[in-house]
């Protein structure tokens, strides 16, 4: 999938004082018509909310939300030795995927830390896309230049040829079928009906289709918790492509709102979903985070972080917990997490929180922390200062919310 750049998301050029202007999303005019707020998020502006946080979270959770994504990278590899050179890249066995199947996996440091978590679509013998994070995509793009040069492959950071529209909740699927103009590939089809395969698509698996005789691809793959879909297309058809999906929708009666960042965190955490700069970075190995199954140690090639991986962390090094709380009030990223201590007996600082909120689903405080590994067991007691206060959080097994399978 391939366009001319789109003159409105490719604003990252110098200003006239020479410093970076804000990309914007090639939607960026539709979310300011829907009366959007917007936030600066890794040097682009999106939008934050449209209505309110909990309308739009609770939109998701109980029939849909529509959200823009455009701020994503997307950077293509291809070549015969696409998929081996995958495998040494990042951490899993990529080259075993099949056409049309997607993988979650992560860019280590050869220390072990956590450069990037991504999505791997293979989107064809000799081709695959990652998908990166906004904040990350020049990183991974040269990174993946770098550890694949030994191998008969090409890569491009096809980020700004590439939009990307997110609909999240248990009416997705209603609403895509509803779409005017979302129809088959027919030569991806094999004479198969374009709804029945959209209907029958598993989870972490895409579906190449047209909308209006232009490629999309619709992958059934989310962040929010819910059943939904992932819809990648040239940033000149997005709008298009909004503009029906929300018509479907909407006029369908199937409660489509459109969805800002605010609630998408808000979604992730209840799910349990790890966010790279909260709870993912450079100082962090996998295992910590509870990711250690992603790490492929049973592959047969190298992979740049295979021996620190295999090394593991420190055995005192801290782990990845959920918090559940009582009340209202909120621990907050940054906020210390405190445990008393038998030995000395004083109440000794034994982690920190790294995302935090009352979740609007469960009505309590819920939060995700790095503890020491002694604190770490499920019912566990600890406190957090909220603001100079210490409250009580109970350790709590992730996710705090899963949906219920249809």
């Amino acid at each position: 999938m391939s366009s001319p750049h789109s003159d409105t998301n490719s604003s990252d050029t110098p200003g006239t004082d020479g410093t970076p202007q804000e990309r914007l999303s090639p939607l960026h005019d539709v979310h300011t018509a829907a009366g959007a707020s917007f936030t600066d998020f890794a040097g682009w502006q999106m939008p934050v909310r449209y209505s309110s946080d909990l309308a739009e979270h609770h939109a998701v959770r109980t029939a849909a939300g529509l959200f823009d994504l455009s701020h994503m990278g997307e950077i293509v590899l291809i070549g015969p030795e696409a998929g081996a050179a995958l495998d040494y890249a990042l951490a899993g066995k990529l080259s075993a995927l099949a056409v049309d199947q997607a993988k979650y996996s992560l860019l280590l440091s050869r220390a072990g830390g956590i450069v990037d978590d991504l999505v791997v679509y293979r989107t064809g013998e000799d081709r695959y896309m990652v998908v990166a994070n906004a904040s990350n995509r020049e990183v991974v793009a040269e990174e993946l230049r770098d550890r694949t040069a030994p191998f008969d492959v090409e890569v491009f950071d096809e980020s700004d040829d590439i939009a990307l529209i997110a609909v999240q909740g248990p009416a997705a699927l209603s609403i895509l079928l509803a779409t005017d103009g979302l129809a088959a590939d027919e030569g991806a089809l094999d004479g198969e009906d374009f709804g029945e395969r959209l209907s029958a698509l598993k989870y972490y698996w895409s579906l190449p289709a047209l909308f209006q005789t232009h490629p999309v691809l619709i992958a059934r793959t989310g962040y929010t918790g819910e059943d939904g879909f992932e819809l990648y297309i040239a940033p000149d058809n997005a709008k298009a492509l909004w503009e029906a999906l929300t018509e479907a929708g909407t006029e369908q009666g199937l409660g489509l709102v459109p969805a800002g960042l605010a609630s998408r965190d808000t979604l992730r955490l209840e799910a349990g979903m790890p966010l790279y700069g909260h709870e993912l970075g450079r100082d962090t190995k996998p295992a910590q985070a509870g990711l250690g199954r992603v790490v492929n140690l049973a592959k047969d090639t190298d992979f740049i972080g295979r021996a620190a991986s295999e090394e593991g962390p420190h055995p005192e090094a801290r782990v990845l917990v959920g918090l559940t709380g009582e009340g209202k009030r909120a621990a907050r990223a940054g906020y210390p997490v405190f445990a008393h201590d038998d030995v000395t007996g004083d109440d000794a600082e034994v982690g920190v929180v790294t995302s935090g909120a009352l979740s609007p689903t469960l009505g309590m405080p819920i939060a995700m922390a790095y503890v020491a590994p002694r604190f770490a067991r499920e019912n566990t007691v600890l406190q957090v200062d909220v603001r100079g206060t210490r409250l009580p959080f109970t350790v709590t097994a992730l996710p705090f919310y899963s949906r219920k399978k249809r």
